[in-house]
């Protein structure tokens, strides 16, 4: 962890504060903004909150508006705050940002600092005018951010702390991993406009004569009809195309990650992706688009796991990249282990202990 204007610390990338320079032990509840877990929760926020929960003297409790707003806890940490200002309904979204007023003017008053995971370095878009006022609000009122890689700019002038996104080998090691079918190409996760997996079917569809016994298999949820639709069209007619247009469960997942030869991800925007360790922490290869992040998330994991392409995806791409692993494997597992999940509890602890220094004792 590295934390930026406030005590100096010596974690960075996943190792812990050297025993003398913590502070004193001290009982310490944290309000997640995630409710209880259910099947479709992002895992990340659950392997956090249940390596948090193996800590001596550490309490987290699960969002409800009742404990938010008279609940006892410390530190408020923030995830998706766009969350807490939207609804499925104009009564529920107006009902939310009410309460949302009310809950930042607690954290206030009570003087208790709201800690932020920058998940996304952009806010999602169609936010009212209203919802938009409020997140400015309550990002002027955060007490310490926290980033998941170097790259994330943030302000130089705010306290910040520097967190590896935690890997996923003991979340899929309950299931069994499925022999690698040559030539597979996976693609896994919630299919989205940005997530370009248009792009994946045009692009392996012009890998048509190429030879090779190429096929790909693409598993997750389309945000709308209308993107089913469209991937379903641009797939019809070519039967190495296999579409799982659905949540998928986590059996299936691991399933179409781990028979794949090679998990392509071509995001239009690509920052703070799960489904990148992921498919790593299944051990399997990627091919991501070229970027600051994902030329260090190489350099980190060691050579032949992370490939990167610059420009539009081809199909050129994706054979070159199969030709690549199967002429030049990776040399060694893939390393993560500066996402262990123990460094991440125990830094996080370190970040909620530092805000609340910031906070109440000024420094």
């Amino acid at each position: 962890m590295r934390i930026r204007n406030a005590r100096s610390v010596a974690s960075r990338w996943g190792q812990a504060l050297p025993a003398d320079d913590r502070e004193p032990a001290t009982a310490l509840t944290v309000l997640q903004s995630f409710p209880v877990p259910r099947k479709i929760t992002n895992p990340y926020i659950v392997m956090l909150a249940g390596c948090l929960r193996t800590l001596p003297d550490v309490t987290v409790l699960n969002f409800s508006w009742r404990t938010a707003l008279l609940g006892r806890y410390d530190v408020f940490h923030s995830h998706w705050p766009e969350n807490l200002v939207d609804g499925h309904s104009p009564l529920k979204k107006f009902v939310r940002q009410i309460f949302t007023l009310a809950l930042v003017a607690r954290l206030t008053i009570t003087r208790t600092p709201i800690v932020r995971t920058m998940h996304n370095v952009e806010r999602p878009q169609g936010l009212s005018r209203r919802a938009s006022l409020l997140l400015d609000l309550i990002d002027r009122e955060t007490t310490l951010r926290i980033r998941l890689n170097t790259t994330t700019i943030i302000d130089s002038a705010a306290p910040s702390a520097t967190i590896p996104h935690g890997h996923y080998r003991d979340w899929f090691a309950r299931y069994p991993p499925s022999t690698v079918v040559p030539g597979q190409i996976g693609y896994t996760g919630l299919i989205r406009r940005y997530k370009g997996v248009e792009t994946l079917v045009s692009a392996f569809r012009d890998t048509e004569g190429t030879g090779g016994g190429l096929s790909l298999r693409i598993g997750g949820n389309p945000s709308s009809p209308e993107l089913a639709q469209t991937v379903s069209t641009l797939a019809s007619g070519d039967d190495r195309i296999s579409l799982t247009l659905n949540l998928l469960t986590d059996a299936e997942l691991v399933e179409i990650v781990t028979s794949s030869e090679l998990v392509v991800l071509p995001y239009r925007f690509m920052h703070n992706s799960g489904g990148v360790l992921a498919a790593l922490s299944m051990g399997r290869p990627v091919l991501v688009p070229e970027n600051a992040v994902n030329r260090a998330l190489a350099c980190e994991v060691g050579a032949g796991w992370v490939h990167c392409y610059a420009g539009e995806l081809t199909a050129r791409h994706l054979t070159d990249t199969l030709h690549e692993l199967r002429t030049h494997p990776a040399p060694r597992p893939v390393d993560l282990q500066a996402r262990e999940w123990n460094h991440t509890g125990t830094n996080h602890v370190d970040a909620y202990r530092q805000a609340i220094a910031i906070l109440h004792d000024g420094h």
